[in-house]
């Protein structure tokens, strides 16, 4: 069915058709690609059973945490180092908005964040941003973090996603957000269907842009 809005001018209804046409074209690769990915084959074996700690001081392993999970787990690396005063607050910002997700997630798959900050780091992080819902873990001790590129052999942090699956009982790797390590031209935009601040950006008339970030907190 046509679409009009009052009082639109021809010139803009023909800018908007044109728009459409490529709105639909990107559905449609969106959906080819998200085909594409559930096509592949199995990955790697994890490359080992690694052992992350609960807030409450509890350990847990990978495995246990997919199995809990309906055999799929997603792991997201929140860049907080050990030694850092705070985390990254791009890494908050989508948190947050996954946080309020989390009942509706957990119906198809198990998400965990992890972190190489302690878990003393980490309780206070969840209880200052409500994150009651959220499951984070710290993967001090392991070497998690540099072995699925949340971390750099120097200890710098990386915002890396990835995603595992059981697979006869054996944990395999099933896919990582590499988009951050293409070569792009701007942001990587590398887990941007997990973070829709930055699409809600983009259907304004002066879109993300590029010289504003999220805060960990704002006045008033």
């Amino acid at each position: 069915m046509p679409v009009t809005y009052p009082n639109e001018t021809a010139e803009y209804r023909a800018a908007r058709d044109e728009l459409l046409q490529s709105e639909s074209a990107l559905r449609n690769l969106t959906a080819r690609v998200a085909e594409q990915r559930r096509a592949l084959p199995p990955g790697g074996r994890i490359a080992k059973d690694y052992a992350f700690r609960h807030l409450d001081g509890t350990s847990e392993t990978a495995s246990s945490l997919a199995a809990d999970g309906n055999g799929t787990l997603g792991i997201y690396s929140l860049m907080y180092a050990p030694d850092a005063d705070a985390p990254c607050p791009m890494c908050v910002s989508m948190l947050d908005g996954l946080a309020a997700q989390m009942r509706h997630i957990r119906q198809r798959l198990r998400l965990v964040v992890v972190a190489s900050a302690s878990t003393d780091k980490l309780r206070a992080l969840s209880d200052a941003r409500g994150w009651g819902d959220l499951t984070l873990l710290s993967a001090g001790g392991t070497t998690y973090q540099r072995d699925y590129h949340g971390e750099t052999p120097d200890g710098a942090q990386l915002p890396m996603m990835n995603v595992f699956q059981l697979i006869d009982g054996v944990l395999h790797h099933f896919w990582g957000s590499e988009l951050f390590f293409a070569d792009l031209d701007g942001q990587p935009r590398h887990v941007d269907q997990l973070w829709p601040l930055w699409n809600m950006f983009d259907l304004t008339p002066e879109g993300r842009g590029n010289d504003w970030y999220p805060a960990l907190s704002y006045p008033g």
